[in-house]
């Protein structure tokens, strides 16, 4: 089961709010369902909490939303197909622009539902991923932006080592990005949003914070960079229970390929969670889970549905006791950033991997 806390979503969205410069609103992304957590809930909690947009990665995300109620703006940050721009245009979504043709469809789909098209000019200042290169950003993009039925909500750009790149990486973007700035203002061109910084930007440049930040990671409690605020709590926990305890002798092989022999007798507790449901097989051999308080190494491969933990043959667990993968228990805790650690990479990556066949509980 994934277990979300709600009011730990609503605190670190509050604690971020307390980092921001003056006049600086934030838009809270929601993409991937909510970093695994669950977009609306979270959506909700993070508009109480003091944000006042949305991001989202896909337009079928965007619509999911609107379709539950949502009506604050939502940002579709990825580019848009040309086959779905009229109707992320019909639901009010805002787009990423920064070539003509998707402009261009952007602006007839919003003259034939007789509505104005909110868009956001992305600058592609060092990232390498989407977005028009500086130079790119004319006065032909300039006109473009003065016709009728057009919003120039926003211009954007993203970092590209704000987690661990050096201050100076971070500096020479902000500066490509600052010459676009200016080139907007001399030419009366201000667009109503100015926002580059995502999580880690947010905190560690307040200076990228513009008049706009873009909190995703640090939202659901997961470190956005080394060394991160421990003010942050993460908002999801996994859990599960044991299924099966059996007794094996020293010498016994366990799992698919029997990579892992029982250096004595011992327990054998298996827990009905796998890669299947997003507990990555590389975690073989190496993690841990919680049962009673205590520690248990997950031993042998993690199988599609199941896995295996080592018991001692004194200690006293049995079927139906709660386990915990990503959580705390008694003063036992597993992150999903230590997670993350064993896997080599980032705690997005364990989070957003949750199956959607693992349940979703909610509760503060």
């Amino acid at each position: 089961m994934v277990r979300v806390y709600l009011d730990r979503v609503y605190d670190n969205v509050q604690w971020v709010k307390s980092q921001l410069n003056p006049h600086v609103s934030l838009m809270a992304v929601v993409k991937a369902d909510g970093y695994g957590h669950g977009a609306e809930p979270v959506a909700r909690t993070a508009l109480a909490a003091g944000a006042e947009s949305l991001g989202v990665a896909l337009v079928e995300e965007g619509i999911s939303l609107r379709n539950r109620g949502i009506r604050v703006p939502i940002l579709v940050l990825g580019q848009v197909p040309f086959r779905q721009i009229a109707e992320a245009v019909d639901h009010d979504l805002e787009l990423v622009v920064f070539d003509p043709e998707t402009f261009d469809q952007a602006l007839s789909a919003g003259q034939k539902g007789g509505k104005p098209v909110r868009v956001h000019i992305k600058i592609d200042t060092g990232m390498g991923r989407i977005g028009m290169r500086p130079d790119n950003f004319d006065d032909e993009w300039i006109e473009r932006l003065r016709r009728p039925g057009v919003i120039f909500q926003g211009l954007m750009t993203h970092f590209a080592k704000a987690d661990a790149g050096t201050d100076q990486e971070t500096a020479q973007q902000t500066s490509r990005f600052l010459d676009v700035i200016e080139r907007c203002r001399k030419n009366g061109m201000a667009p109503n949003w100015i926002h580059a910084a995502n999580s880690a930007a947010t905190l560690r440049f307040p200076g990228t914070q513009f008049n706009l930040v873009r909190l995703g990671i640090a939202m659901y409690g997961l470190k956005a960079y080394k060394g991160m605020s421990l003010a942050l709590k993460p908002a999801l926990e996994l859990t599960s229970e044991v299924v099966f305890v059996k007794e094996v002798g020293k010498g016994f092989a366990v799992g698919y390929g029997g990579t892992y022999i029982t250096p004595e007798a011992m327990k054998i507790a298996t827990i009905p969670i796998g890669y299947a449901d997003g507990y990555r097989r590389g975690l073989s051999n190496k993690a841990h889970v919680l049962i009673r308080g205590r520690a248990y190494p997950v031993i042998g491969r993690v199988s599609m549905d199941q896995l295996n933990v080592g018991v001692r043959l004194e200690e006293g667990v049995e079927v139906g006791d709660p386990v915990v993968l990503i959580g705390s228990q008694g003063e036992q805790s597993i992150s999903a950033d230590q997670l993350a650690d064993l896997l080599d990479t980032i705690g997005y990556e364990v989070v957003t991997g949750l199956s959607a066949r693992i349940p979703r509980v909610y509760g503060n």
